[in-house]
């Protein structure tokens, strides 16, 4: 078994639906006729991302996610308002809650000043206000974290209250009403701040939280895993059964078969409401080409996962009809997400974060039996896009070093992302690409139902140009690649 490729050499100044630039793409392309699961692993690693799901721990945003889905199939709660996510964008919760850095630096002494203040306001203030606090207005501002701190995060969209207008909301320059239990606390933790104001504070910041006037109450147990919040039981009398079924891409498969003309209705919905597409361009063909014909040749090692390697649809099925299908690869060292497709009519779910946090679950579970499949690859990151910078919000992840190969954690690398669109993330200056092509003569050709050493092929062309794009496909796919994969030549 080999992979049979075709390089198609650099092609540059045409459309990005990254950054809507006209000609802003520029790609080197290979056509795959066959791809064995290891090329195809070592392949992605020379220009992708990864999360390590083993040490995932999912957000505060991400626990919402799952809990809005429980509360929906256990009662057929339908969460208010209308959700216009992304395919698979989280909320600005964990954006909010990464900035506890800038928290961090507030000046804490300033804080302890005001507070005896504050709390005297407060108490002369009592009863006098009893109509209802309106909403404050909000005012969406960008703080680049980065740039003030030096601590790596992206920047973030915080809310900050601005002065109302006259007779709209409260008055903002006089402390909100409070109840009388809230201020008899303030009290005597000032009391207790008095006495030990050192002590106090340091013990709190060396515990990473943001300076607080209340601190949080001890917890006795563990904060419930991944698999607990999303495999949490359901009533007997639940008012939904969701099932999740993992079936090979393939027609020879008779439950992806039987499956398929569901399927291919809901990519076609979801394609128009979507990503607003013509009707006539989500053909059956091109649905084919694009999520059902994969060059992955199917694996079962006996040191494999019982589903084996290669590319599969994982259905996820509401009462007996397919809502959403993730498209996912299933290599030797990871779970690699291809697309995914949903019911807009079930947006109001998340399922493009719900199904992310899935297959980070199905990672962890096929890592029990096979120990070296242990990531979660979410393809590129894109820094400068809003619909791909929402990758680095599931962590630990890391990012791969574009001229070492290299991976580096993605905190490491986004100082750097924020000062230019591209840099290299090893700080080793003397770093190598390891497995760079240093023997071309050695690369693998197919020509004329022939397989032979690129440094036989060479001797008869006359082309002066084709050494140039052999060797250009030999910098890219690396040595290790170069040697196995076979190079078709016509």
């Amino acid at each position: 078994m080999a992979s049979v490729v075709e390089y198609k050499g650099l092609r540059a100044g045409y459309h990005c639906g990254y950054c809507d630039s006209k000609e802003g793409k520029a790609s080197c392309g290979m056509w795959a006729h066959s791809m064995t699961v290891q090329d195809y692993q070592d392949l992605i690693d020379r220009g992708w991302r990864r999360c390590r799901p083993l040490q995932f721990q999912p957000s505060k945003s991400h626990k919402k996610v799952l809990k809005k889905m429980l509360k929906f199939l256990a009662k057929g709660e339908v969460p208010k308002g209308s959700c216009e996510d992304e395919p698979m964008d989280s909320t600005m919760d964990d954006a909010v809650a990464g900035d506890f850095a800038l928290i961090n630096k507030l000046d804490i002494q300033c804080d302890l000043k005001t507070l005896s203040d504050d709390v005297k306001e407060s108490l002369q203030s009592e009863g006098k206000n009893s109509k209802k606090e309106e909403p404050h207005e909000l005012l969406q501002t960008q703080d680049s974290v980065g740039e003030k701190l030096g601590s790596g995060e992206p920047s973030h969209s915080v809310k900050v209250h601005t002065v109302p207008k006259p007779g709209k909301g409260a008055d903002l320059s006089k402390p909100p009403c409070r109840k009388a239990k809230e201020i008899r606390k303030e009290r005597k933790r000032l009391k207790l701040m008095q006495q030990n104001p050192a002590g106090e504070l340091e013990g709190f910041q060396a515990q990473g939280h943001p300076p607080s006037l209340f601190p949080p109450k001890a917890k006795s147990n563990q904060p419930k895993s991944l698999e607990d919040l999303i495999f949490e039981s359901l009533p007997e009398n639940a008012s939904h059964k969701l099932e999740v079924r993992l079936v090979p891409a393939s027609f020879e498969d008779p439950e992806f078969k039987s499956s398929f003309s569901q399927s291919f209705s809901l990519y076609v919905k979801y394609q128009v409401a979507i990503h607003q597409d013509l009707p006539d361009e989500c053909g059956k063909t091109e649905f084919t080409r694009f999520l059902c014909s994969s060059p992955l040749e199917a694996e079962t090692p006996p040191n494999g996962p019982d589903c084996g390697y290669g590319s599969f649809h994982q259905q996820y099925w509401l009462d007996g009809k397919i809502i959403a299908v993730g498209v996912i690869d299933i290599l030797p060292n990871c779970v690699s997400s291809v697309y995914l497709y949903y019911d807009p009519d079930y947006s109001f779910l998340s399922l493009g974060v719900y199904s992310a946090l899935r297959e980070i679950a199905f990672t962890r579970q096929l890592h029990e039996k096979t120990s070296q499949l242990s990531y979660y690859y979410m393809g590129f990151y894109i820094h400068s896009c809003p619909k791909m910078k929402y990758k680095g919000q599931y962590r630990p992840s890391d990012l791969l070093c574009p001229e070492t190969y290299v991976w580096v954690p993605i905190e490491q690398c986004l100082p750097s992302l924020e000062n230019s669109k591209y840099c290299r993330f090893n700080q080793d200056p003397e770093a190598v690409d390891e497995d760079r092509s240093t023997e071309p003569d050695r690369l693998q050709v197919f020509h004329k139902r022939a397989i032979m050493p690129y440094g036989v092929y060479k001797k008869q062309q006359k082309d002066p140009s084709e050494e140039a794009v052999v060797l250009q496909y030999a910098s890219l796919v690396g040595q290790k690649c170069s040697e196995r994969m076979l190079l078709f030549r016509n």
